[in-house]
């Protein structure tokens, strides 16, 4: 079977830097917005219409479980419910072409039957403010209040959207091999250990 690690990752705490560093470092092929654009490709829908329709958090209120089909959905919620599962059929299509990094999108329990290491990366709110403004579009002039509530707009969503298919909740611990505190930490210098860490745990 394949060697996949999955990276679930809190808005700001560096998870897609560690996700792409890790896949560099191991070989393996790394996967992120590679996943939209093809979904763009495959149903000649743009980018930002697609993440539009994934994002539809109504679905959270039938309360799909891990494990579940798509078709106890309503005929309202249709494109969202269709998108999610081929995104879903997606994901797993690239695990089986080899050893990959998969960042986001709920890998780990779409991935499940794949054993999956599964990293959850994080930080504190500090450290978090100083990513998202180092990172921020030439122009972008937000508060640290504004930041800090889009940071916990984004977070919310990707529980959400996490916790539709996963077995537990987004960010417990206990859903993960290996959490990762980011804080005051240059993401470069530690990706070493953690794919060392990888390595023993795939054997």
């Amino acid at each position: 079977m394949n060697k996949i690690i999955t990276v679930s990752r809190e808005f700001g705490s560096g998870g897609r830097e560690l996700g792409k560093r890790l896949a560099e470092e191991l070989g393996f092929a790394y996967y992120d917005r590679e996943i939209v654009a093809t979904l763009a490709e495959r149903t000649g829908m743009n980018e930002e219409y697609l993440e539009h329709q994934l994002e539809q958090r109504n679905m959270v209120s039938y309360s799909l479980h891990y494990g579940q089909t798509f078709s106890q959905f309503s005929a309202a919620d249709e494109p969202a419910v269709r998108l999610l599962s081929l995104q879903c059929k997606l994901i797993k299509e690239l695990a089986e072409k080899g050893d990959s990094v998969f960042v986001g999108r709920a890998a780990d329990a779409v991935l499940e039957d794949y054993g999956p290491f599964k990293l959850f990366v994080y930080a504190d709110e500090a450290s978090k403010l100083v990513r998202c403004r180092e990172r921020a579009p030439e122009g972008e002039n937000l508060s640290d209040r504004e930041i800090i509530r889009r940071m916990k707009r984004i977070d919310k969503a990707r529980a959400e959207y996490h916790d539709i298919i996963a077995p537990f909740v987004w960010g417990d611990r206990n859903g993960y091999h290996l959490c990762v505190n980011t804080t005051g930490v240059e993401i470069e210098k530690i990706v070493p250990a953690i794919a060392d860490y990888c390595r023993r745990h795939h054997g």
